[in-house]
């Protein structure tokens, strides 16, 4: 093997290595070895040793590094998400994400850390570790928002930092669905499930019996799920798997000595309709945590949405009632806490959802109006600042109204540019908002500058919690 092939060879195995979170004693392993030779041809070859690899990784490390970095120079404002997390080894963690939009319209999403903390999370020590995240990487003075969980002491640091904060809107759905399932009629059935799921989770010959009847009745062999309360749609996958293998579960109970039950053909009716109600929250859960997309400006459809689904109507049960009221009271709650103003300009610069049919109409006026004060902050901003003027004060009054004048020209301008905006055909509500942005940005030169700043920002924390997924992988124990 040449010298070029056998340092490529090196590259991707530590590549290999750091991509795919594998060990790096693998390179001493003897089988990898073996392998390489066959593939190669080369009987010769020997694996990178340990201290090679590390170098190698060290090394993209900093490349990459340095290309967030220049991008991030490029970029006008990022938007951060923020979350603290304990390993398995009960060390503390934060990690940041950044996001914005480049010159050519495209949402970018990199992770700037994933830093071990060693204070207690108190509120001045996480304004303070975000500030140092944000001055690491040279942003602090870009940063537009910062979404992190409802937590006390995340609130109380967002007040102590120079950022927006956006509290994470898929958290605040499902704690709306975790209060709505508390002492509701839906207890029984639910707990029933979940010993049902117990009984096969926890035994492997329960579990093997179980593939056996699911293959007998055509279904899918698979396992089935316990709800969690911090795990997100947990209760809802438990349903939907009791209910789709219920004749199997029916099958091996049948069978066994136990006092596990499957819940009663009433029981079972109440989970379907418990199903239909949590579907549409799972739907938005997982579209409001998207990254490669657009995701602010959905927020407040989404929850408009969420309240005509919980509208009660003359069929429903006395049961459903109470949960839609019990849901519909907190969310409503949650909603109130989060940054509203921001949601609603955002929700505006996407033109899928300008026509802001998910605002009251008294509402929608005064959206506008924020943008048209944004628009002026945007131009004042990138006005030159003037020498003091040295004229005598007989001009004064000459300049204040030659300042109306042009004061007055400048609301025609942005008036007119809300105006033509506004009367633009609505987007369908699959297509891409940063498309169409792309194509009309140097028609709209100020309000795309407004738009690339609040449609960057995500709806949720996830990216965060994506970071810690993969950082918390156990390949092996050892």
């Amino acid at each position: 093997m040449d010298t070029s092939t056998s340092s490529k060879l090196t590259q991707a195995i530590a590549k290999w290595i750091a991509t795919a979170c594998r060990p790096v004693y693998i390179v001493e392993d003897e089988g990898l070895r073996d392998i390489i030779r066959i593939a190669s041809g080369d009987l010769t070859y020997e694996l990178p040793s340990r201290a090679t690899v590390m170098s190698r990784i060290h090394e993209w490390y900093d490349t990459e590094k340095a290309k967030l970095a220049t991008n991030l120079d490029n970029t006008a404002s990022v938007a951060l998400t923020g979350d603290y997390w304990t390993s398995l080894g009960n060390h503390s963690y934060l990690g940041v994400t950044a996001h914005y939009i480049d010159q050519e319209w495209k949402l970018h999403s990199h992770a700037l850390t994933v830093m071990r903390t060693d204070e207690r999370h108190m509120a001045d020590v996480c304004a303070s570790h975000f500030m140092d995240v944000s001055g690491q990487w040279n942003i602090e003075k870009k940063v537009s928002t910062l979404n992190t969980d409802s937590a006390r002491n995340m609130i109380a640091a967002s007040k102590q930092l120079p950022f927006e904060h956006l509290p994470c809107t898929a958290h605040s759905i499902q704690r709306s669905v975790t209060v709505s399932l508390q002492n509701s009629a839906f207890d029984g059935a639910l707990a029933k499930c979940r010993k049902v799921v117990g009984h096969f989770k926890h035994s492997p010959p329960n579990t093997a019996e179980l593939k056996t009847q699911q293959v007998a009745h055509g279904l899918k062999a698979e396992a089935l799920v316990q709800d969690v309360p911090t795990r997100w749609n947990s209760t809802l996958e438990m349903i939907k798997r009791v209910q789709r293998n219920q004749e199997a579960l029916r099958d091996v109970l049948a069978q066994k000595q136990t006092n596990v039950t499957m819940p009663t053909k009433s029981e079972m009716e109440k989970l379907q309709k418990l199903e239909i109600l949590l579907e549409p929250c799972r739907y938005f859960t997982e579209l409001l945590g998207g990254e490669k997309f657009v995701s602010c400006s959905v927020v407040l459809p989404a929850l408009c949405h969420l309240s005509r689904v919980m509208e009660t109507s003359e069929d429903d049960p006395a049961y459903i009632v109470k949960f839609k009221q019990t849901f519909s009271a907190d969310m409503t709650s949650r909603k109130d806490k989060t940054n509203l103003t921001w949601l609603k300009i955002s929700t505006a610069l996407d033109p899928r959802f300008k026509d802001l049919k998910c605002l009251h109409r008294s509402e929608r006026a005064e959206v506008w109006a924020l943008i048209a004060g944004l628009l002026k902050e945007e131009i004042h901003g990138q006005q030159p600042v003037e020498e003091p003027s040295s004229e005598p004060p007989n001009k004064m009054a000459a300049l204040l109204f030659a300042s109306d004048s042009e004061s007055d020209e400048e609301q025609d301008d942005i008036e007119n540019c809300l105006t033509r905006y506004r009367a633009e055909p609505v987007l369908c509500k699959d297509e891409c908002p940063l498309e169409w942005w792309c194509k009309h940005a140097c028609i709209y030169n100020k309000l795309a500058c407004l738009a690339k700043k609040y449609l960057a920002t995500p709806a949720t924390f996830v990216p965060c919690e994506r970071l810690f997924s993969l950082s918390g992988h156990v390949v092996q124990k050892k």
